[in-house]
């Protein structure tokens, strides 16, 4: 949705026709492989994302793309992730949360979208800075994660805004802390990690825009100015926003930097929580 919201916009800047291509599987590999052995002249670049990019380096033994030689062309945006726990949960704040998982270790459940994707490495994250043992329950997907969350399958589960938004709004789940530095201005009443006393717990999942290695700097730098002044527009900022979902405009080397200190940052969540997928 990221990927046809922001081309339909950039094609006006660059004066070209940009397909979307979707080639899903592998964990993002697929496509991140399809990109690199791409021809590097800037007309086959692809969406590459925090599992791209971050998690599947420390996930897999092996990978058939390396994200280290990714010619990095700018950010795309951002998902707020939220702790939700389903409306009929006796559970009204993260203290009372931790404090039911302390008191009887592996009964609490949390389901995500897959094995090794930003909602299970959120729980991680949550779990090693709270030191509680909380069953995860890995699905294909966020949507039947989310559906099993409302119907008290599971006790809570780390969702991304975007698709939580509309059963947030119909009172279907309760969020009791989004993982932002700050509040979000489409949940204002909802406190944030730190607030809810578990400091040092920002994360999101996040995307960007990559081609193949040794992508003339001339064209790095058309793509990335044109890229920022798509995402800053009026019309492509609201459309994002709309979707729960914050724009992440950042240049080349900011966004090379910040996958850099992901990967970093997370590498040492997965391997605390002995995390590997084959």
């Amino acid at each position: 949705m990221i990927a046809r919201t922001v081309a339909k916009s950039l094609e006006q800047k660059l004066g070209q026709t940009i397909v979307v291509e979707n080639r899903p599987g592998g964990g993002t590999a697929i496509g991140a492989s399809a990109v690199s052995r791409a021809k590097p002249d800037g007309h086959t670049v692809g969406t590459a994302d925090s599992g791209t990019l971050a998690f599947n380096p420390s996930l897999y033994k092996s990978l058939t793309y390396d994200p280290a030689k990714f010619t990095y062309i700018g950010g795309l945006a951002r998902f707020p992730l939220l702790l939700a726990v389903p409306a009929s949960s006796p559970y009204k704040t993260v203290s009372e949360l931790i404090e039911a998982a302390k008191k009887e270790p592996g009964k609490l459940s949390a389901s995500s979208a897959g094995a090794g994707s930003p909602h299970h490495l959120a729980l991680e994250r949550f779990k090693q800075l709270t030191k509680t043992d909380i069953v995860h329950v890995p699905y294909k997907g966020a949507a039947p994660a989310l559906q099993d969350l409302i119907g008290g399958q599971v006790d809570l589960m780390f969702g991304d805004l975007g698709a939580s938004l509309p059963n947030i709004k119909a009172g279907k789940v309760r969020v009791l802390a989004a993982t932002v530095p700050e509040r979000l201005a489409l949940l204002p009443d909802v406190p944030t990690m730190a607030q809810e006393g578990v400091g040092d717990f920002v994360a999101y999942a996040w995307q960007g825009l990559v081609g193949p290695a040794d992508m003339p700097d001339e064209v790095v730098e058309k793509l990335d100015s044109d890229l920022k002044a798509t995402l800053q527009s009026d019309e492509v900022r609201k459309k994002v926003e709309a979707m729960g979902v914050e724009i992440m405009p950042m240049t080349s080397s900011e966004f090379k930097s910040y996958a850099d200190k992901e990967r970093e940052d997370w590498a040492k969540i997965i391997e605390a929580g002995n995390i590997t997928l084959q």
